[in-house]
């Protein structure tokens, strides 16, 4: 466990200072409850939502695998509803851990498939996290090509020296990596040189009604300068009407991400429709 990493169970005694402070913790009491339990009954799957081309948005370039709960009635919680309260806890390490395991079988499962894994940095150091990454990737060596892990802007600029050294390591065995969230608030451009990132998400804030907003078209510009001088290839996330896509790709961004292209789903198009009936997440 490192320094910033909080143990699942660390008692909350906000209750003390505020009726605010206490309904806030009483929240976070839940939230980490709900996902200890959601664990410990495996009770956890992704969610896949494609990323297109800009020039072919009928076909997926490759897939995002987002980590999704259960609660005990089998209601699907998004990882909006739960990840930053568990992000610096235990808790976050064991759903990255079942996030790469599911990704790694869904890799093996179609050989056609490239999927985006979302991690944090503070799984680097996290030897369960390492042992599940370097099994899958033993197991099937086309996988390492079809992989593409996906790390925030605000993990990555918390511990630059130890990511830049992982990132080094996995793509010499072929590994690609995306920086999530770009533009969110947290850049610190000298890293930019070192880190050596594949693939650059721009913020959603950023790309939200774009075609009718001066304001976010000059920043989104910026922001695409700045990863073409660094070769990195580019995603617009939350691209959610014709317009904004439109704009998008006027302006030169490579593959676009959002409701507008299809919401992330438990029964992916390639794997046959269980029991189940298919259903977004």
């Amino acid at each position: 466990m490192t320094n910033r990493e909080k143990p699942d169970h660390e008692p909350i005694n906000a209750e003390l200072r505020s009726p605010l402070a206490y309904a806030v913790a009483e929240q976070d009491r839940q939230t980490i409850a709900l996902v200890r339990d959601a664990i410990a009954r495996r009770d956890v799957l992704l969610a896949y939502q494609p990323v297109v081309q800009t020039a072919r948005p009928d076909q997926p370039a490759f897939y995002e695998g987002l980590i999704r709960v259960l609660d005990e009635t089998g209601r699907i919680i998004p990882a909006k509803d739960f990840i930053e309260t568990v992000e610096m806890t235990e808790l976050g390490r064991k759903l990255d851990c079942l996030a790469i395991e599911m990704g790694l079988e869904a890799l093996m499962e179609n050989e056609g498939l490239r999927l985006a894994i979302n991690m944090s940095a503070r799984s680097i150091g996290y030897p369960a996290w390492m042992k599940a990454l370097n099994r899958g990737l033993a197991i099937d060596e086309t996988v390492a090509d079809r992989l593409i892990l996906e790390i925030t802007e605000s993990s990555a600029m918390h511990m630059p020296e130890l990511v830049t050294v992982f990132m080094e390591d996995l793509q010499a065995r072929g590994v690609s990596f995306a920086l999530d969230d770009f533009g969110a608030g947290y850049t610190s451009f000298r890293y930019l040189r070192e880190f050596y990132f594949d693939i650059l998400k721009i913020d959603g804030q950023f790309i939200r009604g774009i075609a009718q907003d001066p304001d976010n078209q000059a920043l989104t510009k910026s922001l695409l300068d700045i990863a073409r001088h660094f070769e990195m290839f580019t995603v617009a996330e939350s691209v959610e009407n014709a317009q904004d896509a439109k704009y998008l790709s006027q302006i030169g961004v490579e593959c676009l991400q959002g409701f507008y292209y299809g919401a992330p789903t438990v029964n992916p198009p390639w794997r046959p429709l269980s029991q189940a009936t298919r259903r977004s997440a």
